[in-house]
C-alpha cells in the first residue's frame, strides 16, 4: 500500500510549525490562514523523553484511547510510531530539536488513533481531531485549512 499523500501531509504540517514559530517569535498568537483569522493556543515544547511520556499519558486520557509508551529514538532525522508495541519514538532532546514539540508528538499520537492509515484520509481526520481535542479547536481548524491548501484529503480510507 502506497502512502500517496505523505508529502502533502508533511508540507502542510511544516507550514503549521512555521506559523507557530512565527507566533512565538512575534509574541502574537493571532494569525490568518486562508483568510480565516485565528488565535492559536500555545504549543508545548518538551525538555525530555520523560516529559513527552507524561504529556502522552494525559493526552490519551483526554482523547479516550489506550495509553502509549514513549522512548528515545536513535538519530535525529525523524520521530515515528510503532503500532505493534504502541510506542512513540522521539529523538532525544538536543538544542533546537524539532521533534520535541507538541505538534510532532500529536502527529505520532494520531498514528496511534488511526493505526494502519499511514498518512491517508483517515490519518488526516484523526490528526485534526487530536489537535482539536488536545490543543483546542483553533489548532484543529488551522491544520484543516492547511491540509485543504496542500490537497490533503480527509475522511475514512476506502
Amino acid at each position: 500500500m502506497t502512502d500517496s499523500q505523505r508529502q502533502r501531509v508533511y508540507d502542510a504540517e511544516g507550514v503549521l510549525r512555521q506559523i507557530y514559530d512565527w507566533a512565538v517569535q512575534n509574541a502574537n498568537p493571532a494569525v490568518s490562514i486562508a483568510g480565516v483569522p485565528l488565535v492559536l493556543p500555545p504549543e508545548v515544547k518538551f525538555a525530555s523523553v520523560a516529559s513527552v511520556q507524561s504529556y502522552c499519558d494525559r493526552a490519551t486520557q483526554l482523547i479516550g484511547t489506550t495509553p502509549v509508551t514513549v522512548r528515545a529514538r536513535k538519530g535525529a532525522a525523524k520521530a515515528h510510531y510503532e503500532p505493534a508495541t504502541r510506542t512513540i519514538a522521539v529523538p532525544e532532546h538536543r538544542e533546537g530539536n524539532w521533534a520535541m514539540r507538541e505538534l510532532v508528538v500529536l502527529h505520532e499520537l494520531a498514528h496511534h488513533v488511526a493505526p494502519g492509515a499511514q498518512h491517508g484520509p483517515a490519518f488526516a481526520s484523526a490528526f485534526i481531531d487530536v489537535l482539536s481535542t488536545v490543543m483546542g479547536p483553533s489548532a484543529g481548524l488551522a491544520l484543516r485549512l492547511l491540509y485543504a491548501d496542500c490537497g490533503v484529503k480527509e475522511g475514512v480510507s476506502a
